[in-house]
């Protein structure tokens, strides 16, 4: 089936800059406290819409039902998906966080299968969740050590569940209809899931790093407002509308390895063959979970 061009540009967008967000993070998170940090950027992207929104005519009027559908994946997707990754990178490496991420359409097809009782994996899949599996457990060889500390250990367990947060966001987002814009969707995500960052931040960030701010902190910050959540997120938004949700979840083939390359150029992460092979037997894994997707589709047809 001929796929919407626009929509695929929009897919393009998503994988390229959404892997250079890993690097812009672990950025800001050095200088801010983390959920701080998220929230002041998610808040910030929802109002910039709004003020656009408001500029252009197209403020709509909402209901507490529109609200709430939207703080839904506001919460999965934004407080969760992506707040905790912020996190995270306090304690693992951008490229790590980024490769236990590039699980998500694994996520997706296992949540799809459960909500779908009556379809079965074929083998494909299931040869795709065993490679993926196994890319994942060589990330670790070489860390071993790593996850006796408790921050590093805590760290991958949050990379994670914020993936399987964004994966359950992914879902809901494709499987219901709503009557609002997308625009006033990610406005109300924005905000939702950045509100609910800034009260995590209240409970759980150590202000006193806040004196560690730097010039590439701010910068980190704007990068990651404007074009990491709403230009890339518009763009996700878009093509998940008129696109297959698997087909969309591939940005994780490219999302990794921009994260590590950058990771090893500019932040001294290490790159090893083990890390090589482990990214290539989770990209395999993920590649092979999408083929025997579209091919059980195909057959059903």
């Amino acid at each position: 089936m001929k796929q919407n061009p626009k929509a695929l540009l929009a897919l393009v967008a998503v994988c390229l800059i959404w892997g250079t967000t890993y690097y812009a993070l672990r950025i800001g998170v050095a200088g801010f406290p983390a959920f701080l940090f998220s929230g002041i950027r998610q808040v910030s992207a929802g109002l910039l819409l709004v003020l656009f929104l408001a500029a252009t005519r197209r403020l709509t009027k909402l209901t507490w039902a529109d609200i709430g559908k939207q703080a839904i994946p506001g919460v999965l997707m934004i407080t969760i998906g992506n707040g905790v990754i912020g996190w995270a990178e306090i304690y693992i490496p951008s490229g790590l966080a980024a490769l236990i991420v590039a699980i998500m359409p694994v996520y997706v097809t296992l949540i799809n299968l459960f909500l779908d009782k009556g379809t079965k994996p074929n083998l494909l899949a299931i040869s795709g969740i065993l490679v993926g599996a196994g890319g994942i457990a060589l990330i670790f060889r070489d860390n071993l050590s790593d996850l006796s500390n408790p921050n590093y250990f805590w760290g991958v367990i949050a990379s994670f569940l914020a993936c399987l947060s964004w994966a359950v966001g992914s879902v809901y987002m494709k499987r219901n209809k709503f009557s609002t814009p997308a625009l006033t969707n990610a406005a109300l995500q924005f905000t939702s899931g950045g509100i609910l960052l800034m009260l995590l931040s209240l409970i759980f960030d150590d202000y006193a790093t806040l004196s560690e701010v730097t010039v590439e902190s701010l910068w980190s910050l704007a990068y990651l407002t404007l074009f990491g959540s709403i230009v890339a997120y518009l763009c996700f938004l878009y093509a998940l509308e008129k696109l297959p949700l698997m087909l969309v979840s591939t940005y994780a083939y490219v999302n990794p390895v921009i994260a590590i390359v950058l990771g090893w150029a500019l932040l001294s992460e290490k790159i090893t063959p083990i890390t090589l092979t482990a990214l290539s037997a989770t990209l395999a894994g993920v590649w092979l979970v999408n083929r025997g997707t579209q091919k059980a589709k195909q057959d059903e047809k």
